[in-house]
């Protein structure tokens, strides 16, 4: 009895300096944050939410059923994959098109769910477009690649505010005899 009390508070005392020194070294290093690339990317991913609100701004007020949510964390969601694929893969060029690939697959899948099709009529397309646009607007960002980051929004931006008046006009002119 005594030897399986020795033993047991042997192989505890082992357990314990072994998981004690896992556990040291997993808390050490959860906790051991880089602060500066921290800002760095919080700042990426803030811009990436700010330069799709005013797109899904106008979704949700044209009552589309992706709005002002989706678009935002569309892009955001893209940045952030983007950004951990860079710090996980460094700079392979075959892992960051493994990961774009698969954000541009999982944007697919939402956008599909814009397209509906309502009276014989197909309606949405312009919005699982304009939801794939935001996942570019995020992957860019996350890439560096600012300048294609804001043209692409402002193109949405554009094509979204400006061409549906001119989509009505069309529309009018082409229902009259």
């Amino acid at each position: 009895m005594l030897f399986f009390l020795f033993l047991s508070g042997k192989i505890s005392t082992f357990f314990n300096s072994l998981v004690g020194d896992m556990m040291d070294n997993f808390v050490g290093n959860l906790f051991d944050l880089d602060w500066k690339l921290m800002v760095v990317h919080m700042f990426q991913m803030v811009i990436a939410f700010v330069l799709v609100l005013p797109v899904g701004y106008n979704r949700e007020n044209s009552r589309q059923n992706i709005g002002l949510r989706t678009f935002p964390l569309v892009s955001l969601a893209s940045c952030s994959f983007a950004l951990l694929a860079f710090e996980v893969q460094g700079e392979d060029p075959s892992a960051m098109g493994r990961i774009v690939s698969g954000v541009v697959t999982g944007i697919g899948f939402i956008g599909g769910g814009a397209i509906l099709k309502k009276d014989g009529m197909i309606e949405g397309t312009s919005t699982a477009a304009a939801i794939w646009s935001a996942g570019c607007v995020g992957v860019a960002v996350a890439m560096g690649r600012l300048e294609i980051a804001v043209l692409i929004s402002v193109f949405m931006v554009g094509i979204f505010y400006f061409a549906r008046p001119l989509k009505k006009t069309l529309d009018n002119q082409s229902d009259a005899p």
